[in-house]
């Protein structure tokens, strides 16, 4: 038997950050490593220039999602004001490049996912500087705001961390209800109020190369780029990432 540490992520906008080149923001269909590994750290308080313990957590945990629900994808056309790049200036805060002298627009178009819901499993390292327990109290007590992806989107329902075990992967995901099922509790309770989001007709699950027991069988493997080699300049390693779907319930 092995441990699993399982918690939900949903929201109304998600924003799972893929490869960008030039104005185009693309997103994810799904919560990438870093996205994960990102928000586990706002919880434990780990700052953004805290490389060392960025790494320890990177190097602590295996990621696997399973999608509850792929949600549909908003393009949103964004403006935003910037001072000019000057030598020897530095704006700290957007206070500071607010108040610059001269301001120009930069536009760009980034996606969204709206109302996608996901499952996450995390499971140790075989010498993880971070234990399941220790991640599963931040979760449920966060010492920074969590998001999902960007400020922008926030988070809709509880994270609910649960540590199980189970035999394999799959096994774990079992044992953790459908986000989808929970909304449609929530919504059932609030005197019919509006519908839950429909459960999709094929269950979709990513896990890492690393991961020795999934539970489950190979269907695709995609490489992904969002393992953190250094958080201050935005540099990724590539990792494989395994894929597999399985009919939904009807």
């Amino acid at each position: 038997m092995k441990d699993y540490l399982l918690f939900q992520l949903y929201g109304p906008m998600a924003a799972w950050g893929d490869t960008a080149v030039g104005e185009f923001r693309p997103s994810h269909g799904h919560p990438t490593r870093s996205a994960i590994l990102g928000l586990t750290a706002a919880a434990l308080g780990i700052r953004r220039h805290e490389e060392e313990r960025l790494r320890d957590l990177e190097n602590s945990c295996r990621v696997a999602v399973r999608l509850d629900s792929p949600g549909e994808v908003m393009r949103d056309y964004h403006t935003t004001q910037v001072p000019p790049e000057l030598r020897k200036v530095r704006h700290y805060t957007r206070r500071d490049e607010l108040s610059a002298d001269k301001l120009h627009t930069i536009l760009s178009q980034r996606d969204y996912r709206t109302d996608s819901a996901a499952t996450v499993a995390l499971s140790p390292t075989t010498d993880p500087l971070f234990s399941l327990r220790q991640i599963a109290d931040a979760l449920r007590q966060p010492v920074l705001v969590l998001y999902l992806g960007r400020k922008s989107c926030p988070l809709s329902l509880p994270l609910l961390p649960r540590i199980v075990q189970a035999d394999n992967l799959k096994s774990a995901f079992n044992a953790y209800p459908s986000t989808t099922t929970q909304l449609q509790l929530l919504t059932d309770n609030l005197r019919h109020y509006g519908q839950g989001i429909p459960a999709p007709e094929q269950t979709r699950y990513y896990w890492e190369e690393s991961e020795t027991s999934p539970g489950l069988e190979t269907q695709m493997i995609y490489p992904r780029r969002d393992r953190l080699r250094n958080r201050r300049r935005w540099q990724f390693d590539n990792r494989s990432e395994h894929y597999a779907a399985e009919a939904g319930e009807e």
